[in-house]
């Protein structure tokens, strides 16, 4: 009986043997698990010579998850994974369509590598500015209607395009020609650390996840940091935001991200109570009735002054935050063209806006501190 014992143990350690193999390979085929914490429109995971990018939320109400698969040069990618779009990694030449991307291109020391996009005029940045006139980066035109022909000539490694719904007959029409499109939902994320946690998602691009992780806790280090601090706040003044345009008065919802700045800062907004993402729109009457003593106010960006104000709308002297002088805007800090920095870097940088909202609300908290975007309007 002993050979037969031998035999089945030696079967059942072959067997254990091969169940081991079957786990460790199954564990190392991911190198990195999805690591994005806080944005919930896209994810990655890494595997060997590959990544997998979903982008799930576009837009609002999306339906459907866009696949993208990252090769790295002699990476294999599975046949189950054929069929989705392929981009070889890292990527040397990139086309952007919006300005909240550029920071995430600088902050990872790639603005060298853009060489198309629409609108320039609108882009602040100093650094991107230069590669502008320096020739390095085309004019596109419109961002639903981008050239297509000088997007030929230039064939970017990858389009990081946008749309507000399912309908973007122009980045179709781009894919059709061949060139790479991804989507990007960045906008669309209702949380500060969620917008700003975007910059992995262009770290996969260049290899460099690593840089874009460091990037981005430091960011979130410095945000959670400024958090605590505001919660030492013993009061809660209330907050009017927006202005008139077009005979609306636009302000942002109870859920978007700059509410939740608000909130965050330990201030009242007094439209904090509504649900979604977006602007309100609503009429002067009714803001003037809810916001005539609101403490502070804080404006869109159209006025760099209180005369500019009563120019555009005399009646903006009757609210408090105006006789007190507590109106604030981001407007003062343009590019060479006209753009403003805000709304090109605040999305990313939005350690750099809750510590500002603090300092304004709050000012006792931050001793020494100059607020990097919000100034008192002149």
């Amino acid at each position: 009986m002993k050979p037969l014992n031998n035999c089945f143990r030696l079967l059942l350690v072959l067997f254990l043997l091969q169940g081991c193999k079957r786990q460790t390979a199954a564990e190392a085929a991911i190198l990195v698990k999805n690591e994005v914490r806080y944005a919930k429109g896209f994810s990655i995971q890494h595997y060997f010579g590959y990544s997998i990018l979903r982008v799930q939320n576009p837009w609002p109400k999306a339906t459907k998850t866009y696949t993208y698969i990252l090769a790295e040069k002699n990476g294999k990618v599975p046949d189950s994974l054929q069929h989705f779009p392929c981009i070889a990694v890292p990527i040397k030449t990139i086309v952007v369509t919006s300005t909240t991307h550029i920071p995430s291109l600088e902050m990872l020391d790639e603005a060298q590598t853009l060489v198309g996009f629409p609108h320039t005029d609108y882009i602040s940045s100093e650094k991107t500015r230069g590669l502008i006139e320096a020739g390095k980066v085309k004019e596109l035109g419109n961002n639903h209607d981008l050239n297509t022909e000088v997007l030929l000539d230039l064939h970017p490694d990858v389009i990081v395009g946008y749309g507000i719904d399912n309908h973007n007959p122009t980045l179709d029409n781009l894919e059709k020609s061949g060139l790479a499109v991804v989507l990007n939902g960045d906008w669309n994320e209702e949380t500060p650390l969620g917008k700003a946690e975007w910059i992995k998602f262009f770290g996969a691009f260049y290899g460099k996840q690593k840089e874009a992780d460091l990037l981005f806790t430091t960011i979130e280090k410095d945000y959670l940091h400024t958090l605590k601090i505001a919660k030492k706040a013993t009061s809660t003044p209330t907050i009017l935001a927006g202005d008139m345009y077009e005979d609306h008065w636009y302000l942002p919802k109870g859920s978007s991200w700059g509410s939740i700045l608000l909130k965050e800062a330990q201030g009242d907004y007094l439209w904090e109570e509504t649900r979604g993402t977006g602007s309100l729109s609503l009429s002067f009457e009714t803001v003037f009735e809810k916001a005539r003593d609101a403490d502070f106010w804080i404006t869109s960006g159209q006025f760099t002054s209180f005369k500019e104000m009563i120019d555009s709308n005399p009646h903006y002297a009757q609210f408090k935050a105006f006789k007190t002088k507590n109106v604030y805007s981001f407007s003062g800090k343009k590019g060479k063209t006209g753009g403003v920095l805000y709304y090109e870097l605040a999305p990313n940088r939005p350690d750099l806006v809750l510590k500002d909202i603090v300092k304004l609300l709050h000012p006792e908290l931050l001793p020494g501190y100059e607020p990097y975007f919000f100034a008192p309007l002149k």
